[in-house]
C-alpha cells in the first residue's frame, strides 16, 4: 500500500503520516518526488488499516493498494528512476548511460591491466572481472578468489575505473566488500536468499543478474529481498534466459527492458556477451539494448579471447571493443543519454 501526498503537504503532515505507520511497528517508505511525495507501508498493511484511516490524514491526496508482492523495487513506490551514484562523475540509471567492461575471469595482473586499459581507452566507466567464478565443471577454472580482488583494486589505482566482480557465497562478499565499487551477484544466485540478505546488510551497490530461468517477477523479488535488508542501491542486469533455442548460448531477452522500465525504478544494465555466447552478436544486441531503452551494457573484452580461461569465444580483443565503442556512440546520442 502507498500514500500519496498532496503536491501542496506540509513536512508536518508527512511526518505525521510516518509517525502512523511506525506506531503500528511498520517501516515507513519515503519517496521524495519533483512534485509529489509517496509513503509505501511496508508490512502488513492489514495492522495499519485496523488502527488508521489514511484517507483522513490532512495532507493525504489518496491510497493505492499494491499487488504485487515486490514493494521497495516497485515503481509505485517510487515514481523518479534511481540513479546511483559511483563518484567521479560516474552514474547508473537516469538519463546516463554506462558501459561496463574486461574479462569474464582474472586471470594474473597482466591481463587484467591490458583489459583495463583498453577497457579505459574506448570509453567504459566500470572494469568488470571475475575473482570468484561459479563455473558448471568442477574442474574449470575457478577463480583467484582474494588475490583477484587485489589485483582489480590495483587496476582501478592505475586507470581510474570503478570496479565490479561478482561474489557466490557470503563468505566471498565479506572478502569483497573491502575492494569493489559494486557487488555482482550472478544468474546461479539471483535466488541464493541468503547471499541476497547478506548484500542487503552492505551499503555497496548491488547488481542483480537475471536467473537463467527466472521470470521478471520472480527477479524483482529477488531484489526486494537485498532491499528490504536496507540496500537500495540495487542495478539489474539482463543477461539472456534459457529457452528451447540452441542458436546462441542463451536467449536476450530484449522485451524485459521496456518491461522493467514499467514495472521498477531500479536501473537495468544488457549483458549481451553472456546472453549470446557468440562474439559476432555482442554488437547487433549491444544496439537493440540501447534502443530497447537501457540504462548500460556489459561486455567481456580479454587481450587475447582464444587463449581466455573463460568464455573466450564471446570475448572481445581490444581492437574490437574499441570499434564497438565507437559504433555505439551515435545509438547513445540518438536515444538522449549521457556518456
Amino acid at each position: 500500500m502507498i500514500i500519496v501526498m498532496k503536491p501542496n503537504a506540509t513536512a508536518a503532515e508527512i511526518k505525521n503520516v510516518e509517525n502512523s505507520i511506525i506506531l503500528c511497528g511498520l517501516f515507513p517508505h519515503v519517496s521524495n518526488g519533483e512534485h509529489v511525495t509517496i509513503i509505501g507501508v511496508v508490512g502488513n498493511k492489514k495492522l495499519y488499516l485496523e488502527k488508521n484511516s489514511p484517507e483522513s490524514f490532512p495532507g493525504v491526496e489518496k491510497v493505492v493498494q499494491v499487488s504485487e508482492s515486490y514493494k521497495l523495487a516497485n515503481k509505485k513506490f517510487k515514481a523518479d528512476p534511481t540513479i546511483i551514484d559511483l563518484g567521479d562523475g560516474v552514474k547508473i540509471g537516469g538519463d546516463n548511460f554506462v558501459i561496463m567492461a574486461g574479462p569474464c575471469a582474472v586471470e594474473s595482473l597482466e591481463q587484467l591491466l591490458e583489459s583495463a586499459e583498453a577497457a579505459k581507452n574506448a570509453g567504459a566507466q566500470i572494469l568488470r572481472g571475475g575473482a570468484y567464478k561459479p563455473r558448471t565443471s568442477p574442474y574449470a577454472f575457478q577463480g583467484l578468489e582474494e588475490k583477484g580482488l587485489e589485483y582489480m583494486a590495483e587496476a582501478r589505482e592505475r586507470t581510474g575505473l570503478k570496479i565490479i566482480s561478482e561474489v557466490t557465497s557470503v563468505n566471498a562478499l565479506e572478502a569483497a566488500v573491502n575492494y569493489v565499487d559494486i557487488i555482482q551477484i550472478g544468474a546461479r544466485n539471483m535466488q541464493n536468499f541468503e547471499l541476497l540478505k547478506a548484500a542487503g546488510r552492505t551499503n555497496i551497490p548491488v547488481m542483480l543478474k537475471r536467473g537463467i530461468s527466472a521470470t521478471i517477477d520472480e527477479w524483482l523479488n529477488a531484489a526486494e529481498y537485498i532491499m528490504s535488508g536496507g540496500n537500495e542501491n540495487v542495478i539489474l542486469c539482463e543477461r539472456g534466459i534459457r529457452t528451447y533455442e540452441t542458436s546462441t548460448r542463451n536467449t536476450l531477452d530484449i522485451s524485459a527492458v521496456p518491461v522493467i522500465k514499467e514495472k521498477s525504478h531500479l536501473p537495468i544494465i544488457v549483458d549481451p556477451s553472456h546472453a549470446s555466447g557468440v562474439r559476432k552478436y555482442v554488437a547487433p544486441l549491444s544496439k537493440a539494448a540501447i534502443a530497447a531503452g537501457s540504462d548500460g551494457l556489459m561486455i567481456e573484452v580479454h587481450p587475447n579471447p582464444a587463449c581466455a580461461l573463460s568464455d573466450g569465444p564471446q570475448s572481445l580483443n581490444p581492437d574490437e571493443f574499441i570499434q564497438l565503442t565507437n559504433e555505439l556512440k551515435p545509438f547513445i546520442n540518438l536515444v538522449g543519454r549521457k556518456f
